[in-house]
């Protein structure tokens, strides 16, 4: 992308938030001229089921007054929560949005029933002592659904005078995530404030005119952010987990009462659910792309069990931008489109032409993933080019983000510029799948056009690869061409150089064992960081080549099955992959 047009594009932006921020000065006005949901309401006829995994272990917790979300602890002391000074935003949205109340609900007894209650009505009392970050749409709309899902919780057991009080905070609430919808960020947040209105119609009494309306604008946002072939917007692979936890007990809900759910509705649940399936590696793992962190097994297991049609998964994605390869045991995931648009990608990785490789034992290569909440010092690192399985020209990213703190503060961490255009040829043959793509994130400042293409074997016994730097129409012709090609491995991997450095051989602990080869340029096995797992960042090791562009703008590799593999000596040093 060109500097003016990538200017002007970001002045739009810029001008767009300035007329929300706007829009949200005059919030109270239009809240009080609202007509939906006037008054009180005089009960809730439903609650939409909450299918997100519990511990009611943490109900013991909440109990004693200690509050951990996002990896970071407040003891309240006897205080109320909301009272106390939050240790991070993250921490501030989690006990704001509620979501915690279903741990509560999973102890199921009359203690934990009267502690959701009576720290429902420490928030509704709080007030104007609240965060702003209590009333930004997106966690107003997490309220409200919680909320919802859980007033079988708060409401057993209690009395006449509580009753209304929740009612009318809750109507408070809902006309507040109707004001507020067209300031919701771009994305998630967005189709995340429209399902919690149409839970509000479908639950709340006599709110035939909101549900209508709800469904009318879940349905805009689906058809906008739902792919054709069931990819999302963001291009976060879970970003489909995200969507359908909540998609489908609103689904449920509406059946319930005797209301038939849109086509859209079912269309969109149709296609996310096997892309579900196209994401997931044989370890039952999302590949990590665009945002994709830790998989959630148990949450996944759950929402698959809805899917009665259990359909195959795609193995080209083209309107999301990926292709998935499938020879034997074998699968291989590559990022093969541009970023998404600027609006909706403060969380999308500069990984385009990065794969993860991966068998029904092991998973071989990948990208580092996005951190978990508990280290945000990581989310910036894992979205350069660097931290994923690709070409990085000059150490710089083929994405651009933007950097100024005045303008990441208004718009968030968004990419300015990035690929444009990423052509993509496929052949699926009976010997082997071959998929070819390219971007020209690195046109305009290096002149250099990256290809790659991989060609996996129907047996899967091998991956074999072809990066080529080819000149650009565009852009400069300096010497400004050094390259790294990465591929980082997964933390279970040993990998030690062969003889004569041309070759790594890459051991799990269950004897699998895979062997790489490239000739004629410079290999080295180098340091990585794994961010995806269970138990944080873990050390793990990258091969890395390098050359010049120009000097070398082809480079064959590959990776090929041992036929038997046997673990080295464990290393005794610090290099040991492990925790940071």
């Amino acid at each position: 992308m060109q500097a003016g047009p990538q200017r002007t594009r970001l002045w739009r932006l810029v001008a767009a938030r300035a007329a929300v921020s706007a829009r949200a000065r005059l919030r109270p006005l239009r809240l009080a001229a609202s007509g939906l949901v006037a008054g009180t309401p005089e009960r809730l006829v439903i609650a939409p089921q909450d299918i997100r995994t519990s511990d009611p272990t943490v109900a013991a917790d909440v109990y004693a007054g200690v509050f951990i979300f996002s990896g970071q602890i407040v003891e309240a002391g006897g205080h109320s929560p909301f009272d106390l000074p939050a240790p991070s935003q993250d921490w501030a949205r989690a006990l704001n949005g509620f979501g915690w109340l279903r741990h509560l609900r999973a102890a199921d007894s009359a203690l934990s029933r009267s502690n959701a209650r009576a720290l429902v009505d420490d928030f509704i009392r709080a007030g104007s002592r609240l965060p702003a970050v209590a009333w930004r749409p997106e966690v107003a709309a997490r309220r409200l659904m919680s909320w919802l899902s859980q007033s079988p919780l708060i409401l057993e057991g209690c009395d006449r005078e509580f009753y209304a009080c929740f009612l009318k905070a809750l109507a408070r609430l809902v006309r507040f995530v109707r004001i507020a919808q067209p300031e919701q960020p771009e994305g998630l947040p967005r189709l995340l404030g429209a399902m919690a209105l149409a839970a509000a119609g479908v639950s709340i009494a006599a709110q035939d005119r909101l549900l209508k309306q709800a469904i009318r604008l879940l349905d805009q946002e689906l058809a906008r952010q739902v792919f054709p072939d069931g990819g999302h917007l963001t291009r976060d692979p879970g970003a489909l987990l995200e969507i359908l936890v909540d998609l489908l007990p609103l689904r449920q809900a509406l059946s319930a009462r005797g209301v038939a759910p849109s086509p859209v509705l079912m269309g969109s649940v149709d296609r996310m659910m096997p892309m579900l399936r196209f994401f997931r590696l044989g370890d039952g793992t999302f590949a990590r792309f665009n945002g994709m962190g830790t998989t959630t097994r148990g949450l996944l297991a759950t929402v698959l069990a809805y899917d009665d049609a259990h359909g195959a998964a795609p193995l080209n994605a083209s309107h999301s931008g990926y292709q998935r390869l499938e020879g034997g045991d074998v699968t291989v995931i590559l990022d093969a489109g541009p970023p998404p648009p600027a609006a909706a990608s403060s969380g999308a990785h500069a990984g385009c032409l990065s794969f993860e490789l991966g068998t029904r034992r092991n998973l071989v290569v990948v990208n580092c993933g996005a951190p978990p909440a508990t280290h945000p010092q990581w989310r910036e690192p894992a979205r350069e080019t660097a931290a994923h399985s690709t070409a990085v020209v000059e150490e710089t990213s083929s994405a651009v983000f933007l950097e100024r703190p005045r303008l990441v503060r208004l718009l968030g961490p968004i990419i300015v510029s990035g690929p444009a255009e990423v052509p993509v040829h496929r052949e699926d043959g009976p010997d082997l799948t071959l998929v070819s793509a390219s971007h020209d994130g690195y046109a305009s400042r290096f002149g250099i056009v990256h290809e790659r293409t991989l060609a996996l074997a129907a047996s899967g016994e091998r991956l074999d690869g072809i990066d080529r730097f080819v000149p650009a129409d565009t852009g400069p012709h300096a010497d400004s061409d050094r390259f790294a090609l990465r591929f980082h491995l997964h933390p279970a991997a040993r990998a030690s150089r062969s003889t004569g450095g041309e070759a790594v051989l890459i051991v799990f602990p269950d004897g699998e064992a895979w062997r790489f080869a490239a000739a004629g340029v410079g290999l080295e096995l180098d340091e990585s960081v794994y961010l995806a797992g269970n138990q944080g960042p873990r050390r793990t090791s990258q091969i890395v080549l390098h050359g010049r562009a120009r000097a070398m703008p082809e480079v064959a590799w590959s990776f090929a099955r041992e036929a038997t593999g046997r673990a080295p000596p464990r290393r005794q040093t610090n290099e040991e992959p492990g925790f940071l």
